[in-house]
């Protein structure tokens, strides 16, 4: 069914108004809110809609996958500063004859911070919007005046607004208390192409127990705390695993950091680096347990955390802090364990407690797959790109229930 138009514009016969969807997180880079526009534009396109991506210039050398929709590179980086929203704008304008009788979706923060800008062009704003929220965002709309009302404007504005947690949903309305009545769940997925090696690339059960952290070198993502955890196990446990850090840093100083309690810790630390996407399920198959225990940084939190469910998804327990959307991610004591940020004791607790139970161990492993694969990204296109979120039908369908 085709989605509503503003001003109660509605495309005739069949046909459905084209879907721009326009994001600065998208192949090739990591990430889980590039993973979430990559699969929504793709789960769009396989709903029948004419689906164009723009997206972040891409380095030289990029082979593109085979996409099911249009992409077209946008001449920026897609970073968050003045200048590239300035630039967006500018692509926004340069081509509103396209978009005059679309739907505009914007599924993460940096479009939608120049969308902030444009709104206020008179004359220009796209009749269709949707917007994704995902949880950073809008803590900082939220604590600048001036964003704080553009942001409100901008809410007002849109059609339909979707998160991707009960968590998120909660500290939308808490914020903009106007987003509540056109707000939708739609759940992140795995990755449509997903990785799993063979029985063959599995590891020896002989070699040392591996705790594994897929996700960039932040404070938020909470590594150092992984590191402190650890170093207070037992010698017996200590002599007996390794802490594997996959993911690109972007702090250097928190790199230093890590680098430096690892070496004080005695532990045997990897720092892998980036690691390509198609080469993690071989890296999850070597790993044991799988930890990501993200904090509160700032004005940054984990509004989810995609990167749980691919984890789970390979059969690993999880040890994560219980905090934002985690516990949506993360079942606790069915697909892993989670503690307080504040409870450094009780993560050693937690790691020691996996460490000698392989019962345990097998047992989450087995949960997470069946847990990881509950949602999948067709659905959640099809909620938010259904007349029904954007015609005002029942609000009970709208808004995520707690978890």
């Amino acid at each position: 069914m085709a989605p509503r138009l503003a001003d109660g514009l509605r495309p005739t016969g069949s046909r459905r108004p084209p879907v721009f969807l326009i994001t600065h997180e998208f192949h090739p880079r990591h990430g889980g809110i590039a993973t979430f526009a990559e699969e929504m534009a793709r789960a769009v396109a396989g709903l029948g809609h004419d689906t164009e991506v723009w997206a972040q210039a891409a380095p030289p050398g990029t082979i593109e996958k085979p996409w099911p929709f249009r992409l077209r590179r946008l001449p920026l980086k897609g970073t968050h500063d003045l200048a590239c929203m300035i630039r967006l704008a500018r692509e926004f304008i340069a081509h509103r004859r396209q978009l005059r009788h679309a739907t505009v979706y914007l599924p993460e923060p940096g479009p939608i911070q120049a969308m902030l800008l444009l709104q206020l062009i008179p004359g220009f704003r796209p009749p269709q919007l949707f917007l994704t929220f995902h949880g950073s965002e809008i803590l900082k709309f939220h604590r600048h005046p001036l964003k704080r009302c553009l942001a409100r404007r901008l809410i007002r504005h849109a059609d339909c607004i979707s998160v991707l947690t009960g968590y998120t949903h909660r500290l939308l309305c808490q914020h903009f208390p106007e987003a509540a009545v056109k707000t939708l769940l739609t759940p992140g997925a795995l990755r449509t192409d997903l990785a799993f090696p063979s029985a063959a690339g599995k590891k020896d059960p002989r070699d040392r127990m591996v705790i594994l952290t897929v996700g960039r070198l932040h404070p938020r993502k909470g590594q150092l705390c992984i590191i402190e955890a650890l170093q207070t196990l037992p010698a017996a446990q200590r002599t007996h695993l390794e802490y594997w850090l996959a993911g690109d840093t972007s702090k250097k100083s928190y790199e230093r950091r890590l680098r430096d309690a690892a070496e004080r810790s005695g532990l045997v630390v990897r720092f892998l680096g980036s690691v390509p996407d198609a080469e993690l399920g071989h890296l999850y198959a070597q790993a044991d347990i799988f930890a990501m225990t993200s904090t509160e940084y700032r004005h940054s939190v984990e509004g989810f955390g995609l990167v749980y469910l691919e984890a789970a998804a390979h059969g690993l327990p999880v040890v994560a802090h219980a905090v934002g959307g985690v516990p949506e991610a993360v079942a606790d004591g069915m697909t892993g364990l989670l503690v307080p940020p504040s409870d450094r004791a009780g993560l050693a607790a937690a790691f020691s407690r996996l460490i000698e139970n392989p019962e345990l161990r097998h047992k989450m492993g087995a949960a997470g797959r069946e847990w990881a694969r509950r949602n999948n990204w067709t659905r959640s296109a099809a909620l938010l790109f259904s007349d029904q979120a954007g015609a005002g039908a029942d609000r009970s369908t709208l808004v995520p229930s707690d978890h």
